[in-house]
C-alpha cells in the first residue's frame, strides 16, 4: 500500500446473495452457500496479495455484513463497523471525509461503482463491480474533495482469483 500521504480506498461488493422475492430487495437477504465460498476465496486471495485495510466499513444489509465478516476472518482488516450510508441508495460521500490510510468499504452496486466512477472522473456507471468484485483507488490525503482526482489502481473481477469450478 502507498504511504500515509495518500488515501487508499478499497471497495468490495458483497458476494452472491439469495434471490429477491417478487423482484424486491430486502436487507435480510443472506449470501448463498456458493456466494459465501466464492467470497471467502476472493478475500483470502486478496490478503495473500498483500491487501490490508486499517478500517473496514460495511453496509448494514446482511449480505454485506456477511461479506465483511469473511474479510475480517481473512485478515483484510482487524474488525468492521456498520456504516448506514453504505446501504443501497445511500450517500457514501460523508464516509470519505477525513479518510486517512487505507479503508475498505463493503457494499452494493450500482453505488460502489458510481462512487469509483466519480472518484476517477468517469461517467456514472463507468465502473462496475461484480459480486465479490474488488476495486482499489488512491488519492493524495491532502485533497478535501477527491472527486475526479483518484487513480484507479485495480479493478478486479472475482473469477480471476478462484478456479473456474467454484
Amino acid at each position: 500500500m502507498p504511504d500515509s500521504n495518500s488515501v487508499d480506498l478499497l471497495l468490495l461488493r458483497h458476494g452472491i446473495a439469495e434471490r429477491r422475492v417478487n423482484g424486491l430487495d430486502h436487507p435480510d437477504r443472506a449470501l448463498t452457500d456458493r456466494g459465501r465460498l466464492r467470497t471467502r476465496i476472493v478475500v483470502r486471495q486478496l490478503r495473500q496479495l498483500g491487501i490490508e485495510a486499517d478500517v473496514l466499513l460495511s453496509s448494514p444489509y446482511r449480505r454485506a455484513l456477511e461479506t465483511a465478516e469473511e474479510a475480517v476472518r481473512a485478515g483484510l482488516a482487524p474488525s468492521f463497523q456498520i456504516a448506514e450510508p453504505l446501504a443501497p441508495g445511500g450517500d457514501p460521500w460523508p464516509v470519505l471525509r477525513g479518510l486517512k490510510g487505507s479503508c475498505l468499504l463493503v457494499g452494493h452496486e450500482p453505488d460502489l461503482g458510481d462512487l469509483a466512477s466519480a472518484l476517477i472522473g468517469a461517467r456514472p456507471g463507468g465502473v462496475r463491480l461484480r459480486k465479490a468484485g474488488f476495486c482499489h483507488l488512491c488519492w493524495r490525503a491532502d485533497l478535501n474533495d477527491p472527486r475526479g482526482m483518484a487513480d484507479l489502481e485495480v479493478l478486479l473481477r472475482p473469477r480471476f482469483l478462484f478456479p473456474r469450478s467454484v
